[in-house]
């Protein structure tokens, strides 16, 4: 399996709008064949160093992290929304 996560620092960290772009990655559930295992946090100390928000997606092997990356809904809807919001974003991916 591998884990792919993504900390990203958004142009507005508002309370609302974290919690409104925490749902939408969190909409990927069921939607996302790929995704296995997902987790979304939003940050609490706010610290300069720290990202507001925190993605973390489990999928089976490096083929279904490309489908992953080129699906319909991840593209069209959370990518969409991710790029008019986001200020940067760090990721990581490795195997478990």
């Amino acid at each position: 399996m591998i884990k792919h996560i993504v900390c990203f620092k958004l142009k507005d960290n508002s309370e609302k709008n974290c919690e409104i772009t925490a749902d939408i990655l969190k909409s990927m559930e069921g939607k996302v064949p790929q995704v296995k295992e997902i987790e979304v946090g939003v940050d609490f100390l706010h610290s300069a160093r720290s990202y507001d928000i925190i993605l973390q997606v489990s999928v089976d092997d490096e083929k279904a992290l490309e489908d992953y990356q080129n699906d319909d809904y991840h593209c069209s809807v959370v990518k969409k929304h991710m790029h008019t919001v986001m200020e940067s974003s760090v990721a990581v991916d490795y195997y478990i």
